[in-house]
């Protein structure tokens, strides 16, 4: 059952941020745009780091709801490690000290199987791999705030899914449901891992976790706009009685900021099924907590991105 490490935890509670950096991806729309905004609200310098253009549209989006934030919109695409790595070289010149890394963006469902521009199963590829890449060549701006956070949002989906490292890239069975589930649980195998090693190196920053429970966004649609499709009846269905994109970025803007939580631990609602609520540490599933299948994710996650953690 979930836990709360606070009796309640509401948007009264973030603190204030001014002086303070913090860079989302995906903040174009859904949980990403609201975690972002409530992040401005607060007085912290974001940085929305969206692709196809949609970064400035996210800035300008935000100013709308606050005219003096302080942003710095900036292109990233995920799915190709040509673009990661020039968004983390532009950013470290702006921004050498990174208070908070939100790893929000990515794709759901994909119909068919299809690849990144490296060759990665786009969901694998996208919701995993680009993060890792992406928080590995920032760790060091992350380390470097007196207390950095690495958030990286998973999904309830992980549920039930193991990683067949001798199929990361679904090349002999591919599912979109299952693709999906894999990747969200090599977000937590690699949030968790993360926050081991900051530990063992001695680090002040945590690297945490977090999910959106049933949440309003297009995430629902947007991955099988991609393979080309209409979500399942049942998403469908399930998305009329979500609650809304701003309840669901709270679990994300929690961990970020909430200076009572520990490295390593899970963020979502505390509701029914951790589908709706007020954000807790919650409990992730048994897959998530596999050492070994952890450890073996980032040394292939290593090889495949050609991105080492300087910790």
């Amino acid at each position: 059952m979930p836990t709360a490490t606070a009796p309640r935890w509401t948007p009264a509670d973030i603190p204030r941020l001014h002086g303070r950096t913090v860079v989302v991806t995906g903040a174009n729309s859904g949980i990403g745009f609201e975690a972002a905004l409530a992040f401005a609200r607060a007085g912290a310098h974001v940085v929305p780091a969206c692709r196809g253009g949609k970064a400035e549209e996210a800035a300008d989006r935000l100013r709308a709801e606050v005219p003096a934030a302080s942003l710095d919109p900036m292109e990233l695409d995920l799915a190709r490690l040509a673009s990661v790595r020039a968004f983390s070289a532009a950013l470290l010149q702006r921004r050498p000290v990174i208070d908070a890394l939100c790893n929000n963006a990515g794709i759901m469902a994909v119909p068919r199987r299809q690849t990144t521009e490296d060759g990665f199963e786009l969901q694998f590829g996208t919701n995993h791999l680009g993060h890792f890449a992406l928080t590995g060549l920032l760790i060091g701006a992350v380390t470097a705030a007196p207390q950095g956070r690495v958030v990286t949002v998973s999904s309830g989906g992980h549920r039930g899914r193991t990683l067949d490292f001798a199929d990361l890239h679904a090349e002999r069975s591919y599912g979109k449901w299952a693709a999906y589930g894999r990747s969200k649980l090599a977000n937590l195998l690699f949030a968790y891992e993360l926050d081991r090693r900051l530990k063992a190196a001695g680090h002040t920053a945590l690297s945490l976790a977090c999910h959106p429970g049933a949440a309003r966004s297009r995430l629902i649609s947007t991955g099988h706009r991609t393979g080309g499709g209409r979500p399942d009846w049942w998403l469908r269905l399930a998305y009329t009685g979500a609650q809304s994109a701003r309840a669901g970025a709270l679990p994300t803007v929690r961990a970020a900021v909430d200076p009572g939580l520990r490295g390593g631990e899970y963020v979502g609602p505390a509701g029914l099924g951790q589908s709706r609520g007020l954000p807790a540490v919650v409990a992730s599933g048994p897959a998530s907590h596999d050492r070994a299948a952890a450890e073996r994710l980032w040394a292939a996650s290593e090889e495949l991105t050609g991105v080492r953690f300087a910790l």
